[in-house]
């Protein structure tokens, strides 16, 4: 101790005596030099952005006013500020704190990862705001979460970001897009209505084109396949067709190049592999003990029987070799990796089989009708990608009955996976967009492409990256998600990499030297909260 008032005093005396000498004035650190660049043979003076929910800002399945701000076009006119003298980058904000993801009601908002118990034994979920027990600023309510869909107050002329959650190709020259006189139309769009023009007779492209951009980002079409996809490729009537999307692109494009001066970076389409919402929900997350898995194995004896039935020569192979039967039984262990039980259109269809069988007299009336749910089951594999949201419905009940368990005793609809067979007709399609859009822009020397696939799915196929001295993945879960907790969208850090992205391809079309962003100096995903 009396060593320690010494150094402490001789600390004191060699100040004083250094007073005597020269004063010693704090300095404040010298400020970082702003980045310079060049725009080669781009302007960016007034640069508007044309997209969907990915150009919007719209982030964890709501748009409100954090996401926008850190949308990735709102990055990229950052970076721009640094080689152009540009106009401000306005975008039509929602005023909402957490935005809306259940319209029309709004009694919900944006997902948060959410631990409901704290450091008890359950996990974080993607969890809406506003629901039970979730913290501030999370506990807001319909009056916050409705503002993402009311009419923008801003000024409608000054606006740059023109992206609209939800649209695909064919909402951009559709009038009915804004027409609120007529909400059922199957192109309405509400998140459009809000900022409008004139609604019911402008456009998204109109409007856009209308600022006189000198230069656009133009990111449409994801949705024309990811709306299918999303859906577990259980509605083609909503998947777009090769032709009608090589015409309503081809299209834009004309409409954007018209102007002979106008310049734009054209973002291509990733596959839905590469991002986490195909690829967070494991094929086999069922939880089993000894007994459980027991019942459940005594409860399939007799369709599994019945599948051994149908290898009979009598059937001539009608349904499948002996290995492709074996391949549908259903079987339970105990661990925490049982495989889910899916109805899957693809195989052969077994109820001729089956009845066949009860016309036999080897199976009663009453066991025909039990295998009715099952005549085209399996359980997954890892070829199989489940949907995210199929994390909160496998193992609920039916009606409360405890033997109707969803993904278990009940297979899992069409909706909740994707099964291989559709895995390849999207992947073809994304990939037929794909080479309409780099035929098109490698053809005109005032377009860049922006290679989102490239980069998404390079990422996805490793463990992560390291990137500005940070390391992200292609997943949600801090800190290294670079998608927000819908498992679609970017998260602020995601978008800045889609930025860098974007630029990157717009240094190397236009000669140009716009500085590149950091995305460390973004947000990424939060960690969970709990009550």
């Amino acid at each position: 101790m009396k060593n320690l008032r010494l150094y402490s005093l001789l600390i004191a005396l060699v100040l004083v005596f250094s007073c005597e000498q020269e004063v010693l004035v704090p300095q404040a650190p010298e400020p970082e030099e702003p980045p310079t660049g060049t725009s080669g043979s781009a302007n960016f003076t007034k640069f508007v952005s044309i997209g969907n929910s990915l150009t919007a800002g719209f982030m964890a399945g709501a748009l409100f006013d954090f996401g926008q701000q850190n949308s990735f076009p709102a990055i990229m006119a950052e970076h721009f500020e640094y080689v152009s003298d540009n106009d401000a980058f306005d975008q039509p904000l929602t005023g909402s704190i957490n935005g809306c993801s259940n319209p029309p009601s709004c009694t919900l908002g944006r997902l948060i990862l959410f631990d409901a118990d704290g450091p008890g034994p359950g996990t974080p979920r993607p969890t809406p705001a506003g629901s039970p027990g979730v913290p501030a600023p999370y506990n807001t309510n319909a009056a916050d979460h409705g503002k993402s869909l009311a009419p923008y107050t801003g000024s409608k002329a000054n606006l740059n970001n023109f992206g609209v959650p939800g649209i695909v190709l064919a909402h951009l020259n559709a009038p009915q897009a804004g027409d609120i006189s007529n909400p059922s139309h199957p192109l309405f769009n509400p998140y459009y209505a809000r900022f409008a023009s004139n609604p019911g007779t402008s456009t998204i492209l109109g409007d856009a084109l209308a600022t006189n951009p000198t230069f656009i980002s133009f990111w449409v079409g994801n949705n024309d396949v990811l709306g299918y996809a999303v859906g577990g490729a259980s509605n083609p009537a909503i998947l777009t067709s090769v032709a009608t999307f090589s015409a309503l692109f081809n299209g834009a494009m004309d409409a954007i190049l018209a102007n002979p001066n106008r310049r734009a970076v054209v973002g291509n389409i990733p596959n839905v592999t590469a991002i986490p919402y195909f690829r967070v929900v494991p094929h086999n997350p069922v939880p089993l003990d000894a007994t459980t898995a027991s019942t459940l194995n005594s409860a399939f004896a007799g369709y599994n029987a019945a599948l051994d039935a149908l290898k009979a020569p009598a059937f001539g192979g009608a349904f499948g070799t002996a290995a492709e039967l074996d391949a549908r039984k259903i079987s339970f262990s105990a661990s925490t990796s049982n495989r889910v039980v899916i109805q899957d259109e693809s195989l052969i269809n077994l109820a001729p089989g089956f009845d066949a069988l009860l016309a036999a007299n080897l199976i009663t009336p009453a066991q025909r009708a039990a295998l009715a749910p099952y005549e085209r089951a399996r359980q997954a594999t890892s070829n199989d990608r489940l949907v995210l949201t199929a994390a909160s419905f496998i193992g609920t009940l039916v009606g409360g009955n405890p033997q109707l368990i969803n993904g278990v005793t009940v297979p899992l609809a069409d909706q909740w996976v994707l099964i291989p067979s559709e895995i390849t007709e999207i992947t073809n399609r994304i990939n037929d967009f794909n080479n309409v859009i780099s035929t098109r822009v490698n053809a005109e020397s005032r377009l860049a492409l922006a290679n989102i696939n490239s980069a998404f799915t390079a990422l996805a196929s490793s463990p992560g990256q390291i990137v500005d001295g940070i390391f992200i993945n292609a997943f949600f879960a801090p800190p290294g998600g670079i998608f927000s907790e819908d498992g679609i969208h970017p998260n602020p850090r995601g978008a800045a990499y889609v930025a860098k992205i974007f630029i990157q391809a717009i240094n190397s079309k236009f000669g140009s030297t716009v500085p590149l962003p950091n995305i460390s100096k973004y947000y990424g995903t939060y960690f969970p909260v709990s009550p």
